[in-house]
């Protein structure tokens, strides 16, 4: 403790000698400045005066409430516990009486583990500025964690600041989160929601960091290109994979780099802004690509429609817990090899009223994905999709106070899951790949009191379809709303 208040004085004496205010060029502020920013302009105002750091942080306090329940068909979870039903919902009350049934819901109510978030901003020289994140405590990882950090080159002042870079280019070297559709400038990150007027993000979070670089150019005005490649890791890799086909079967692991892109256009008049995006991702086979599971910290929705149990790698059951399980009420697609996603974001902003909204196109696979066909393994893929949009109205002066509503709707085919004997009843055909669909629907209200402070009240519903009989997602459903307090600096 004596460490964390030594570590926390020193922040506040360099905060307050940096007076916070320090002016970083082409960058992004993380108070109520920083909402519907996107890639940096290229059209920054600020004079680069020297050397400068600014150190800034997020804060986010949440209240939960959540009503979850499922169908728990008994499944035994086999291990050690053979008698104990694997789809037991976390939080269900089980009877230890003959004859008595557990409960098929549960009631999660009361305050999540705060989340936070450390950045340093760092003007290095003119045009060219270090950026720095950190986790100081989340979800998955409540030690201190760095996300990242990466050196964004605006201006080449080392060859006298040529014309048609500081106009038409930028370079971004590090370790950063690939630039992907257009919803990573609104989701909430940890401790830093002050972007995201609602308490979560997308039931198919795209979101990674992995090493590499970007080159953007704006080669008119409210156009910008990209294209980009990365190691395709989540971290760093020096391993040697051998020649022979992996546990799969039909091929050898490889370590082949993702190449990306993307092209936005994004037009402001007086009272109208408008911006459509389109972004493609591609991995061609990689050991386990990240790009759909690569968050760190966790929802901000602790334990809904969790397992009570899990097996772990001793096999033994373990009770679940929402450090080890952390991306509640999200679903991973299951494709960690051969990805390739397509995203187009549209945005539309006039006066206080936003539609945003997108649809992601995904399909890959897993190395266990194969199927065999006259005695011979074939390599296969699958698809899921993703359509979400939201209307929100901000209102009062400055924008302080704002509404809103998102629907997110998510269906695809899930790794390693197929129909059962018992799904043949219910219209599925056994052994058939499972073909699911996720619904949610949330209302959302948000009160700025400063530019640095933010509480939202939110109430949430999403259902789970065509699960197996099998799986504890089976006629799963929950809904509840959430209280979060935000702080931005």
């Amino acid at each position: 403790m004596r460490n964390v208040i030594q570590f926390l004085t020193v922040l506040i004496f360099a905060f307050v000698a940096n007076q916070v205010v320090a002016q970083i060029q082409y960058t992004r502020s993380y108070d109520k400045t920083g909402i519907n920013v996107f890639e940096p302009s290229k059209m920054d105002e600020n004079v680069y005066e020297g050397f400068k750091i600014r150190i800034g942080g997020s804060f986010t306090q949440d209240f939960q409430s959540f009503n979850v329940e499922n169908k728990a068909n008994y499944v035994s979870i086999g291990a050690d516990k053979p008698k104990t039903n694997k789809n037991l919902l976390f939080g269900a009350i089980t009877s230890p009486k003959a004859g008595d049934f557990d409960t098929l819901s549960s009631n999660l109510t009361g305050f999540n583990l705060a989340m936070a978030n450390l950045n340093f901003d760092i003007q290095i020289g003119d045009g060219i500025r270090v950026f720095l994140e950190n986790y100081m405590s989340s979800r998955h990882h409540s030690e201190f964690w760095v996300k990242g950090g990466y050196i964004q080159i605006d201006k080449l002042p080392m060859f006298n600041n040529p014309d048609w870079f500081t106009k038409y280019v930028r370079v971004k070297i590090g370790h950063f989160q690939p630039n992907y559709g257009d919803f990573q400038h609104r989701r909430s990150d940890g401790g830093n929601t002050m972007f995201n007027p609602f308490t979560e993000n997308l039931i198919l979070d795209a979101f990674t960091t992995e090493i590499g670089g970007e080159a953007y150019i704006f080669p008119v005005d409210n156009l910008m290109l990209m294209v980009g490649m990365t190691s395709g890791f989540i971290n760093g890799n020096i391993a040697n994979y051998p020649d022979e086909n992996n546990s799969g079967g039909v091929v050898q692991t490889k370590k082949s780099p993702s190449i990306f892109a993307k092209a936005a256009y994004d037009k402001t008049t007086e009272n109208l802004r408008y911006r459509l995006s389109a972004s493609i991702y591609n991995n061609s086979n990689i050991q386990r690509n990240t790009m759909f599971a690569g968050d760190r910290t966790g929802s901000h929705w602790f334990s809904v429609m969790e397992p009570a149990n899990i097996v772990g790698n001793d096999n033994k059951v373990a009770a679940t817990n929402a450090t080890a399980q952390f991306t509640s009420g999200r679903v991973d697609p299951g494709v960690a090899n051969r990805l390739t996603a397509i995203n187009i974001s549209p945005f539309v902003k006039w006066k206080g009223l936003e539609i945003q909204g997108g649809i992601d196109l995904l399909s890959g696979s897993v190395y266990g994905d194969t199927l065999t066909t006259s005695g011979t393994k074939e390599w296969i893929k699958r698809d899921w999709t993703q359509f979400y949009g939201e209307v929100v109205y901000r209102f009062l002066k400055d924008e302080q106070l704002y509404v809103g509503a998102r629907l997110v709707n998510a269906t695809g085919q899930p790794s390693n899951m197929k129909y059962g004997a018992n799904d043949v009843a219910l219209g599925k055909e056994s052994g058939k790949q499972a073909e699911v669909g996720i619904n949610r629907l949330s209302f959302s209200a948000g009160y700025f009191p400063t530019k640095n402070m933010l509480l939202k009240v939110e109430y949430t519903s999403q259902e789970y379809k065509d699960y197996p009989w099998a799986d504890y997602r089976h006629e799963g459903k929950f809904s509840g709303f959430i209280v979060e307090a935000v702080i931005g600096f």
